[in-house]
């Protein structure tokens, strides 16, 4: 096991798989133009599937599979199919926005996918075509129930909470996680990427977001747990668990042991990471698998990247990047990087 400077180890990856994605959020996509990833500079099945066994041999073993929408992608069941192969991997998962779902679940869990994560931000059809700019909503929800009948390892279902957006849903969305057998996740929006509009006033706190569901539900308790996940998890009083990501007011980089690997290869150590590390060149140049896990374990070492409490402390806190720059570079939106 390889640990980084602040003696974290390289236990998670998050594999985008494609930069295109159907839908438009407000919080990921808000802009009219896009410069996309080079079809040629994809990396193709094989490709990925070596490069997730190099960085299991350095200790890699749970890897979350992600976009842009990675249901867009055709060969994606091939890929699951490959990586639930690898022995070294004790968590094979997946995010996506649901469109595609209901058509995809059964054949991404019969070729070996463990967990699956859904989008969902409204439970409002009006609303949810506002935050993503496409009438999909019905096509969500049917890959919800869909997903739910299947017997994935587990269901989650994440939300990102936005002020006078979506912030008067959150006993809506618990209660329909709920009886969809899913566990929700409320997601602080965070000011990284594609977040061009994003302001500090628009962020919805975890104190903020508990105090609210204990006003309806009663007393919430936080679970006692030692991980490395990005959620603190809680229980309402009748057993309900729910998770809240706050990246935002209390960051989570001392436990931080994950990284994400872009579509077309570059390898970055934080989600407010500015460069990464390009494997695709070696890769394609014949590195041997000893190389490039002596470069990947180089990088880890020298990380001592904690981007959400560096931004903590910024006096005046505006959007990462400005949409000049996410012109100039895909690799800095979120839907390039994994989200």
């Amino acid at each position: 096991m390889v640990h980084d400077g602040l003696n974290r180890p390289a236990q998670s990856l998050r594999l985008s798989v494609t930069d295109r994605c159907n839908l438009r959020c407000q919080y990921c996509m808000p802009e009219a133009h896009y410069t996309w990833l080079p079809r040629p500079d994809l990396l193709r099945v094989a490709e990925l599937d070596r490069l997730v066994r190099v960085f299991t041999q350095v200790g890699v073993d749970r890897v979350r599979l992600t976009g842009g929408e990675p249901l867009l992608r055709p060969d994606l069941p091939d890929l699951v199919a490959r990586l639930a192969q690898n022995p070294r991997i004790r968590d094979l998962a997946l995010t996506t926005n649901g469109v595609l779902l209901a058509g995809h679940a059964a054949r991404l869990r019969a070729a070996g996918l463990h967990r699956l994560t859904v989008s969902l931000d409204s439970l409002r059809p009006a609303r949810f075509e506002a935050l993503t700019r496409f009438r999909q909503h019905a096509a969500v929800l049917h890959g919800i129930d869909a997903a739910a009948a299947i017997p994935f390892a587990s269901l989650k279902l994440d939300t990102v909470v936005i002020r006078g957006v979506n912030d008067d849903e959150l006993v809506d969305l618990l209660d329909f996680a709920t009886g969809h057998r899913a566990e929700i996740r409320f997601i602080e929006y965070m000011d990284v990427g594609g977040a061009t509009r994003w302001s500090r006033e628009a962020v919805v706190s975890r104190q903020e977001i508990l105090q609210r569901l204990q006003e309806h539900y009663g007393p919430i308790a936080p679970l006692a747990e030692d991980t490395s996940a990005p959620a603190v998890r809680f229980r309402l009083p009748d057993g309900t668990i729910f998770g809240i990501i706050s990246s935002m007011t209390v960051p989570f980089c001392r436990r931080c042991d994950r990284s994400r690997l872009t579509a077309d290869g570059i390898w970055l150590l934080c989600l407010y990471a500015a460069q990464g590390t390009d494997l695709r060149s070696p890769l394609r140049r014949g590195a041997s698998d000893a190389e490039l896990q002596a470069l990947i374990a180089s990088v880890w070492r020298a990380r001592r990247d904690r981007g959400a409490e560096l931004r903590l402390t910024a006096d005046r806190r505006t959007p990462l990047i400005p949409a000049s720059a996410l012109r100039l570079d895909a690799h800095l939106e979120m839907h390039t990087r994994g989200g």
